[in-house]
């Protein structure tokens, strides 16, 4: 048996990388498209690392996207995307990354699927998993997307050009609507203890706890919420519990490891970056350590900062509370483990309920490698 070759290009959107495919170039059956996933990642490893493929040993460094031609009228590409998990043999398809959603574009034109004149081109995005549209924008010249210029990302080195992301009406992704419950605070018990909660879905699900409720004080570095074995127990007994609440599993051991996500949120407070730098509490308005596939992440996860930023909007959420911003700020700056990303939302109230019609942030990207990529024989095929 010999391994196979997929054509493939290997990106940085954000604070996340991922191998980007041709859905022309990807297997039909939805099986055997997961197992070469898995092979190109280098899951399952055991070990945490992914030595035998491209992942990084962390879910923000084991992704992947793959970019067809449209399906929605009123986009210029589908992009789906698939997190594959480290250490089991899953690829969950129940959420999108919305660092990686920041290289759809520049792959789009750079690849030919959308011609773009010199100046800032707009490529409107299908995002397959959510149903949802993204508009991106971002500097061309000589028909590519430019990847230098003086833009930053907490957590990300060096500078690159500046692409706006806007969600589009990103409420209710894989839920019933932006507050899955109907209410702005959702109160779950864990072992009689019980736990106020603001379950939102905004660009992707997420559950929100306050950081002191769960024997946290919100400035932790992820080693060390990691490192608790009780803490992280917990924490997954309240996303699985806030998932049944969301409707995304009939009961806790049916819920998957990518939706919802959970976030510890806190009030502002002087912390240390993981690079060292210390961030005072009045350069940000609200703290979050976020969690998924059972991992604390090194950096917000885009579409959770996004949510974060809807939910402190939302008045009598359990961000809301904690916010230290003031409604009609432009964009809520949020402080995470790197640093700080800021995100805008326009949300206001619609009879009785809550609406959010849009969503702005900003990343860089950069293509890192193109060619291909090596898939291994999968057990019992032929020689090739």
């Amino acid at each position: 048996m010999t391994q196979t070759f997929i054509p493939a290009v290997f990106y940085r959107g954000g604070s996340s990388k991922g191998l980007f495919f041709h859905a022309r170039h990807c297997p039909p059956d939805h099986a055997v498209l997961e197992r070469m996933l898995l092979s190109a990642l280098g899951s399952p490893d055991p070990n945490g690392r992914q030595l035998d493929g491209m992942g990084g040993g962390t879910s923000s460094l084991s992704k992947a996207v793959i970019i067809g031609p449209p399906t929605h009228p009123d986009a210029d590409v589908d992009y789906t995307f698939a997190q594959v998990a480290v250490d089991r043999p899953v690829v969950d398809w129940g959420a999108n990354c919305g660092n990686l959603s920041s290289a759809v574009g520049p792959f789009a034109v750079d690849e030919g699927l959308v011609c773009a004149a010199d100046g800032e081109a707009l490529v409107r995005i299908h995002q397959v998993n959510t149903k949802k549209i993204i508009h991106a924008r971002f500097p061309v010249r000589n028909g590519k997307a430019v990847t230098t210029g003086n833009a930053t990302v907490d957590g990300v080195a060096g500078t690159g050009a500046p692409i706006a992301l806007d969600f589009l009406d990103p409420g209710g992704t894989v839920t019933s609507g932006l507050l899955p419950t109907g209410q702005v605070i959702e109160t779950i018990e864990i072992d009689g203890r019980a736990f106020d909660m603001s379950l939102v879905d905004a660009s992707n699900p997420v559950a929100f706890v306050a950081a002191n409720d769960v024997g946290l004080a919100g400035s932790e570095h992820p080693d060390t919420i990691e490192a608790d074995r009780a803490v992280m127990a917990l924490l997954d007994r309240l996303r699985r519990a806030a998932a049944v609440r969301m409707g995304l599993g009939q009961t806790p051991d049916s819920v998957g490891l990518a939706n919802p996500k959970i976030a510890v949120v806190s009030a502002p407070a002087t912390f240390v970056t993981l690079d060292g730098r210390t961030v005072e509490g009045a350069a940000q308005d609200i703290a979050i350590r976020m969690l998924s596939m059972e991992r604390a992440h090194r950096a917000v996860t885009l579409t959770g900062a996004m949510c974060l930023a809807v939910a402190c909007r939302i008045e009598g959420s359990l961000p809301h509370r904690l916010c230290s911003g003031h409604a009609d700020m432009q964009a809520i700056r949020v402080a995470h483990p790197s640093g700080i990303v800021e995100a805008g939302a326009t949300v206001f109230q619609r009879g009785n309920g809550w609406h959010v019609e849009s969503g702005r942030v900003y990343r860089t990207a950069r293509r890192l490698m193109q060619g291909e990529v090596a898939i291994a024989p999968f057990e019992g095929e032929g020689d090739r």
